[in-house]
């Protein structure tokens, strides 16, 4: 077990037809849901929990398709891995532990869940953070050759049904270091970190789970995208934006001005280092949205 998520039993709750696994801090305190990103599950979370736990009652799902939580039949339209689904699963989840609203901390994918949670279900959503992405639309109507190549990922994964997902089946170990160590530079992840990742990756459905996840993004998410931008529809709750400064999400788009497109009230900026901000960098991430989610910014 890693030192951070000591004491935290994993628990499991079937909503929104289904199993979400998580992990929990339950207590007074304000409540806070943690979403993670792609290859990984809420074990991202593990260094910043202790400094975390001090201020909220603490929620650390494994998204649909990842982790321990159901993974779902691949749909024609990709609507069983939407943003959609996935921000119902949460709220649902949350409502399961008695929590009717929360803010929400979230990273790579889980921001982009976070940011459809919003938009989808505003009247729980005290405040937003959301850790080294633009807005879905505005990256896929932003790309670049240099981005294609940098987010290669993006661009693999949404191939055809099962060709991606027979290549990651194949050899989990050499995706998970593709997506990570060497898509980070280097090595920030704890060893029991990173074999958790790979546990996960080599679960039945995973890949499917990962595939339809990214292929979703690119069709149905972006619809209901364009259907906000169309009718006017933003993020209400305060909302602070994070991403890293060396980072491919800095050097391709400008951030702050893509989310002032689509969220009424942002602020954010940089910390020094790439997208694994909560392994990366977890101090100057505290630093940042601590003060905001404590309302002290």
């Amino acid at each position: 077990m890693l030192a951070g998520l000591e004491g935290l039993k994993k628990s499991s709750a079937l909503v929104n037809g289904v199993d979400i696994a998580y992990r929990a801090v339950l207590s007074d305190k304000p409540p806070l849901l943690l979403l993670h990103g792609h290859p990984q599950t809420h074990v991202i979370w593990h260094k910043v929990v202790p400094a975390l736990r001090e201020h909220f009652s603490l929620v650390l799902p494994d998204l649909r398709g990842y982790g321990d939580s159901t993974k779902p039949p691949a749909s024609p339209d990709h609507a069983n891995h939407s943003k959609r689904a996935m921000a119902a699963d949460n709220v649902a989840l949350m409502s399961h532990l008695g929590f009717e609203r929360f803010s929400v901390l979230a990273h790579d994918r889980g921001a982009r869940v976070a940011h459809r949670l919003a938009v989808d279900h505003p009247d729980v959503l005290e405040r937003l953070v959301v850790l080294d992405i633009a807005p879905t639309l505005a990256m896929y109507e932003g790309t670049t050759e240099f981005f294609a190549k940098a987010y290669w990922h993006w661009f693999f994964l949404i191939q055809p049904s099962p060709m991606p997902e027979t290549f990651i089946a194949s050899n989990p170990e050499t995706f998970i270091n593709a997506c990570m160590v060497k898509f980070a530079g280097a090595n920030p992840f704890a060893e029991e970190a990173l074999q958790e990742y790979l546990r996960c990756a080599k679960l039945e459905g995973w890949a499917v789970g990962v595939c339809e996840d990214y292929r979703a993004s690119a069709s149905i998410d972006l619809e209901h995208d364009r259907a906000d931008r169309d009718a006017g529809r933003k993020v209400q709750a305060p909302m602070l934006a994070i991403w890293g400064a060396a980072g491919i999400v800095e050097r391709c788009f400008d951030p702050l001005t893509e989310w002032r497109r689509v969220a009424t009230d942002v602020r954010g900026g940089t910390v020094p280092c790439g997208h694994y901000i909560p392994e990366e960098a977890p101090d100057a991430m505290l630093e940042r949205a601590l003060p905001f989610l404590l309302g002290r910014e």
